[in-house]
């Protein structure tokens, strides 16, 4: 499949528990080994917009907190705390690499209000015109209700392709994409590489939410593939512990599992 090889903008979104140690601690290692794949990317010509989690495990890793916020304040104080970290982060190691990143929060308030959507737009086109590498994350310590949450970064990443008018999105998560049972209890599951259509038998094959360190799950990442392939963007789902699988489609490989785009009439 060569689709990845022609897109000339991607969105990458990578969970909490792909970012994080057991412990809640950043992986910088895995952080390190990503951005070096996104910065490859960007040198071979593509322009990179990369979604993140990890802002509130960040935060309480950072002040030792010793347990999972439990309640809305608690996760607004920690995401503060720990974006400035992740963000510390990605500064250090894609400079490394000679590549500028820039911080973009949001809130769904953006979307609704015409003016700030069209001044979203602007900027993501000017900071990838500029070759910089957007990082995005929902803007979690202001975002207290369904009008300015997304709901979990799957969300966030389809609503910023389309913003961005991407080529492709790529869901990096802990699990290898889309299987016909689940697979961490039924070891004969079978992985669907190719959905089509993504109607209400592929939403029954989706099992509960993600890990204690992330708020997603199966659902949120077929209402994401939903959303975009009905914009004209496709989506993989894509098992993230090893960034080098992108390098597989770089080459031309397929993994994961492949939601294909509508056609636009």
């Amino acid at each position: 499949m060569g689709y990845f090889r022609d897109s000339k903008r991607v969105v990458v979104k990578v969970g909490t528990s792909t970012l994080t140690h057991n412990t809640g601690h950043l992986n910088l290692r895995y952080i390190e080994k990503l951005v070096k794949v996104l910065s490859d990317m960007q040198n071979w010509g593509m322009q990179v917009v990369l979604v993140s989690s990890g802002a509130v495990s960040a935060g309480v890793a950072k002040i030792g907190f010793g347990r999972i916020p439990s309640t809305p304040e608690e996760k607004q104080a920690m995401a503060a705390i720990g974006q400035s970290e992740l963000m510390k982060m990605y500064d250090k190691f894609f400079s490394d690499y000679g590549h500028t990143v820039a911080q973009i929060l949001m809130t769904k308030e953006v979307l609704s209000n015409p003016e700030r959507r069209c001044a979203a737009e602007n900027t993501f086109c000017r900071l990838l015109e500029m070759r910089c590498i957007p990082v995005v994350n929902e803007n979690d310590s202001v975002s207290t209700d369904e009008l300015t949450k997304f709901g979990g970064n799957d969300i966030l990443s389809a609503y910023v392709a389309e913003l961005c008018q991407a080529d492709l999105l790529l869901n990096l998560t802990d699990i290898d994409g889309l299987y016909d049972s689940d697979p961490r209890s039924n070891p004969d599951a079978h992985l669907i590489e190719r959905v089509e259509t993504i109607d209400d038998s592929i939403f029954a094959l989706a099992g509960g939410a993600g890990t204690d360190r992330g708020t997603g799950g199966m659902i949120a990442k077929l209402n994401a593939a939903k959303m975009v392939t009905e914009k004209g963007i496709p989506m993989f789902i894509l098992n993230g512990k090893d960034p080098d699988i992108l390098y597989t489609l770089l080459d031309g490989g397929h993994v994961g599992t492949y939601f294909t785009a509508k056609k636009n009439d």
